[in-house]
């Protein structure tokens, strides 16, 4: 069984802000393939179903972002899910608006979310699906941005940026992460087409 996990922060306060685009590609991919993500089980909301005839898990861990790993670690031992069968969709502040980022492991670069599942996993071979975030204008404080609400502009393209992030995952679990990547890592999209 595949595991996708979206981190993000549980809670009203942060459903629409940028730090909860885990939750968001979770809750489409849920949204598209009739899954309900509503049973709790290791601080996390889960659900169970089939993407492309793929047994899968979603999951929301709802420990707050920087102890997602606290959730996980033991969701995957309790399922006897092993770190090659996940996959972690997170935002990412060093990636322009609507980059997306498929990688098969490496570090957290900074994130904490992902700091944490790195650390409760002892292993960085995880998939992972970086959504990004970057305003691409000079922020005060990242961590005030990633917990505002997301502005007007954000909101109208984000439809299209949290569905394009679900094709991405489904490709991973039914084409494999080399072919995903081929097809689904992107730059965010340049100024003229953002003024169009």
């Amino acid at each position: 069984m595949f595991l996708v996990a979206g981190l993000g922060n549980p809670g009203d306060a942060y459903a629409l802000t940028p730090h909860n685009l885990g939750f968001l590609t979770v809750d489409r991919l849920a949204e598209r393939h009739g899954i309900r993500v509503t049973r709790k089980d290791s601080k996390a909301l889960v659900g169970v179903g089939e993407i492309d005839g793929q047994a899968v898990m979603l999951a929301k861990p709802q420990t707050f972002m920087n102890l997602s790993g606290t959730s996980l670690a033991p969701l995957m031992e309790k399922h006897s899910i092993g770190p090659d069968r996940l996959v972690v969709v997170y935002d990412e502040l060093d990636l322009g608006w609507m980059a997306l980022r498929i990688k098969p492991k490496g570090s957290a670069a900074g994130h904490n979310g992902m700091k944490s599942v790195i650390g409760s996993l002892k292993t960085s071979e995880i998939v992972r699906v970086r959504l990004g975030i970057h305003p691409g204008r000079p922020l005060n404080s990242g961590t005030e941005y990633l917990l505002a609400p997301m502005r007007r502009r954000q909101q109208k393209e984000l439809d299209d940026f949290i569905g394009y992030a679900a094709d991405a995952v489904r490709a991973i679990i039914a084409e494999g992460v080399a072919m995903a990547m081929t097809k689904y890592n992107r730059r965010a999209p340049g100024l003229q087409e953002e003024e169009a």
